[in-house]
Parts: structure tokens; sequence; C-alpha cells
């Protein structure tokens, strides 16, 4: 595989960072925060009518720019490292996703259409409360009653989920257990969301429940016979590589403020930035960021084939562990040492560093810790051994 950027992709990168630098910086990210939102419109319509970076993966045949999920990876890259508050990730990361992989055509033809012109939003909503980050913990339920679906259950961290237009959501057939996904409007009657606040203040969180919530056929997505469990893995697969790859960008940029700080900052009548110790902590920083920066595009490249239908594709709930895995304690790394090596001054709310230093925190724990990830790598490892 090449691992460096081809010209257009370069290209993708530089306009991203000029870009986000005039609509995305500190004074932006700390107005979006204060909103129950989450994000300011005029920024989300900017990123969606003027840039189009919704469009990155959605193909050519759904008026998509039909582009593949490196280019995806750039552009979360660059959003990690700025914190871009806008409900991105959970549209064109969970929602896009679901309805490429396992969306009827008429389901893609009917929700992609509304996605690609900005009119509604999505979100995945599959998590019971306190049963982890995979598949084990969807808790939701439905059961079939002539030709309609009744689903009742909560949901928790669902991102963006007060916000959103509608909903995917996971829920498990009472009888045989299998795993089933729909898709419905957020307005649907039964559908109750609530705000939850987090420790990161730069991405919102939501309560969702749905109380006897009506279904018909047409909301099922994929196959009724079937189960969706390898289904959801593979949603939730795709979302940890993109996870990673805001994770890359936030420690880089933890990286660059601690560089740029401690190149100024004086004691004892010297540039701090010129003390060993300082230097190796900084060193040790940029090897994560190496070392993260190849997780997260070999495992973009595998998504790459994973959409395609190609047989490396079969690395994927591995390569996206492994992304996800490092890029953890990359992030959580690197945002604990800037906090650090800015003292005193680190821990103030004037100044940007904690805000990466929780949405670290928060992006280590979602979908799952290095701890599970390195689990579920050993799991696939051996079993493949066998």
């Amino acid at each position: 595989m090449e691992f460096s950027f081809n010209p257009e992709q370069q290209h993708i990168a530089e306009v991203a960072d000029t870009f986000l630098g005039s609509v995305a910086g500190s004074e932006a990210m700390r107005r979006a925060m204060k909103r129950e939102s989450g994000f300011e419109v005029d920024v989300w319509q900017k990123i969606t009518q003027k840039m189009g970076w919704h469009l990155t993966h959605i193909p050519e045949q759904f008026n998509g720019l039909g582009l593949g999920y490196i280019e995806l990876c750039i552009l979360l890259e660059r959003m990690g490292a700025n914190l871009v508050c806008a409900p991105f990730y959970s549209t064109v990361v969970f929602g896009v996703n679901a309805l490429l992989i396992t969306g009827t055509k008429a389901q893609k033809r009917h929700w992609l259409e509304q996605i690609v012109t900005g009119q509604k939003r999505l979100t995945l909503a599959y998590s019971g409360q306190g049963r982890g980050w995979g598949t084990k913990s969807v808790t939701a339920q439905y059961q079939k009653k002539d030709n309609d679906f009744i689903i009742n259950g909560n949901y928790h961290y669902v991102i963006d989920g007060h916000t959103v237009d509608a909903l995917v959501v996971a829920a498990r057939e009472i009888k045989s257990g299998n795993l089933g996904l729909f898709v419905l409007p957020t307005n649907t009657e039964g559908v109750t969301r609530c705000w939850t606040p987090s420790m990161d203040q730069t991405r919102k969180l939501a309560t969702v429940k749905l109380s006897n919530v009506i279904l018909d056929k047409d909301s099922f997505m994929g196959e009724e016979s079937g189960d969706s469990l390898a289904t959801l893995d593979n949603i939730l697969a795709l979302a940890c590589i993109a996870l990673a790859a805001e994770q890359m960008g936030v420690a880089e940029k933890s990286l660059n403020m601690t560089v740029s700080y401690i190149a100024q900052r004086k004691q004892f009548d010297r540039v701090i930035g010129g003390f060993q110790a300082l230097k190796h902590k900084a060193a040790d920083m940029l090897n994560r960021v190496e070392s993260a920066r190849s997780a997260v595009y070999y495992a973009a490249c595998i998504a790459n084939e994973f959409m395609a239908g190609n047989d490396m594709g079969a690395e994927l709930l591995e390569a996206a562990s492994i992304a996800k895995a490092y890029c953890c304690e990359a992030a959580y790394f690197n945002s604990g040492l800037a906090l650090q090596m800015h003292g005193g001054v680190g821990f103030t709310w004037e100044y940007d560093v904690h805000l990466y230093f929780k949405r670290a925190k928060a992006a280590q724990v979602s979908l799952g810790d290095t701890a599970w990830h390195k689990e579920r790598i050993a799991d696939i490892v051996l079993g493949s051994a066998d």
C-alpha cells in the first residue's frame, strides 16, 4: 500500500487547514460549547454548502464526491486538531456508513439525498447503559406484529442524539435474540430525547428512549430474516477508524501547542524549550503522533477495501482495533504532557489545552478503550491461529 498522500489528497489537507483556521478557531469553539445543540448553524452550513465535506465518501450515484476513507480521515484529523464543534461525525460517519453498508435501495435514495442537500442529519443509537461498547451492549428489544415492528429500550451516549433528524437504532428480536437495525425520524411517536452533559463540552451526547415505537417494514435495514450483528460490528469498526483519526489530530495539536509554548516561556533567564528533559518529552510526543498516523491510514486503506468489497476488507475489525487502541493512548499521553509542560496556565479556562485533554479522555472511552480493543485483537489473532 502507498502511505503517502497523492497530490489530490495533499490539496484536501491544505484546503482543510486553511478553511478550519478561519472558521473553527478557539472563539468559535467556545461559542458552540455554550449551546445545547453543540454547534453553530452557520459553521455547519459552511462545512456542507461551501466545502461539501459531508459528500466525501458518498458514492457519485447519490450525488456524492465518491472519494474514500483516506480522504475522510484527512478531514477528521484536521477536525480533531481544531476540536470542530459540528454534527459531522454523527452524520457522516455513523449515519452515512450505516446507510451505505446495510440500507435498502429505497432508504439510501431517501436519506442520502436529504443528507447530500443538507436537509437531514442522522446518528447511531445502539448502546444500553453499563454494557460496554460492542454489539453486546445492545439492550433494546423489538417484536414484529403483523407488518409492523414495535421497539422498546433506552440508548445512552448517543452523539448529537438530541438534535439530529433521524436515528439508526439497534434492537434485539425478543424471541430469537437476533439483532436488527432500523432507521426512523426522531419525530416518531414514542421517541424521547434528552441532552446528557459530559466532560467533553466540544461533543454533545444524549440519552434516547423508545417507548412502544411502531415502525413499518420500510424502516427495517437489511434482511428481516437475518442477524445484523456482523453489520453493526462493521459500522462500529468504521467509526473507530474515524475516531482514531480525530484522536491523532488531538495528539498532533497538543504537540504543536506545547512546542510553541515552551519555545517562548522563560525560566531562569532561559527559554524552557532548551531544557533537555522537555526536549525528550516533546520527542516522545512526536513519536506517538507519527506512529498513530501510520495506524490510522493503514486502517483507512483497509476501510476502502472493505467498502469496495475486496478480500483485504476482511481485516477491518483488526485494523480498526489497532488504530483505536494506539490512538487512544497517543491522544491521552500527548494532551496530558501538554498540560504538564504548560505548567499552571495549562489548567486555566483561558487556555485551550484542557479542552484537548477532555476530548482525549472522552474519546479514549468512546467505542472501547485500549484494553477493550487489545482484547479483541487477541481474540482475532488467536482465533485465526486455531
